[in-house]
């Protein structure tokens, strides 16, 4: 498929007019500046094409565009903002999907461009549990929160296989459609993983059961916790609409006294804390 390369265009003409006007401006005018060139670009009539940027891909299909945009990525040559445009303004999601199955290029691009669509979820959710890279998981996991109710089933699967399964209980904390079997497993990893306590404190908090207040508040009470486990407890009771207004002292506690002698203005905020 034959391919243009606008951007490359584009910076042709930037490089001139820049070599002109140099001095004309400050460099904080030209960060306003350029990217209203180069919108002004895109509705600019390029000779050999007898069409703007946005008219040449606005005359393609959705299958057109997709192949495009992967013909480009193939042959490494800059993708330009008009085309991705294009492509969210058709809304053609169902024909980026198999490029979350090609290249780490074509997967990352069909995934900003698919954002958190409903269609792509399972399937980020499938390459969370393959992929290898610590930061490519996030950014999966992300996404999937934002639906996780889409795949409640398939995240209860994983996480009684044992497959990710902190991602699995952060996702299972997003879900909105109540499900006891997703309230049980949150209340058992509280109650029963003290090295985790703030981390699974604060997946109740955004799971939203009330009825995970009193455990909560039976936590929180306790007299071994440290500033920070105190700290996420009482952000979750507040979360879940409760309050804990007992006097607690936290001296020698190590991050406590760290914060007193780095910011010690912060401390005021700590109202329910004795000093």
């Amino acid at each position: 498929m034959k391919i243009y390369d606008f951007d490359g265009m584009f910076d042709e003409k930037l490089s001139a007019y820049v070599s002109k006007n140099a001095q004309k401006y400050k460099e904080s005018e030209w960060e306003n500046i350029i990217p209203e060139m180069y919108k002004r670009f895109g509705d600019t009539v390029i000779k050999s094409l007898g069409k703007t940027p946005r008219e040449f891909y606005a005359a393609m299909s959705g299958g057109e565009l997709i192949k495009c945009l992967g013909a480009h990525l193939k042959q490494e040559v800059s993708v330009p903002v008009f085309l991705c445009d294009e492509i969210e303004k058709r809304g053609i999601y169902a024909e980026l999907l198999p490029l979350l199955d090609g290249s780490e290029n074509e997967c990352e691009y069909a995934m900003s461009l698919l954002g958190a669509n409903d269609r792509a979820i399972k399937k980020y959710l499938e390459l969370l549990v393959k992929s290898g890279d610590a930061d490519f998981k996030d950014r999966c996991a992300d996404y999937v929160k934002e639906k996780a109710d889409l795949v409640t089933e398939e995240v209860l699967n994983y996480y009684f296989s044992g497959v990710e399964r902190e991602l699995m209980l952060e996702i299972m904390s997003r879900t909105v459609i109540k499900d006891e079997r997703i309230y049980n497993i949150l209340l058992k990893e509280f109650r029963t993983d003290p090295e985790n306590i703030p981390m699974h404190a604060s997946y109740l908090a955004a799971y939203g059961d009330e009825r995970a207040l009193e455990f909560l508040l039976d936590k929180i009470d306790e007299e071994g916790i440290s500033f920070v486990e105190y700290q996420e407890l009482k952000y979750a009771i507040e979360a879940l609409g409760g309050r804990y207004d007992k006097e607690r002292d936290f001296s020698g506690d190590p991050y406590f006294e760290l914060i007193k002698q780095h910011s010690p203005q912060s401390v005021d905020l700590l109202k329910s804390v004795k000093q």
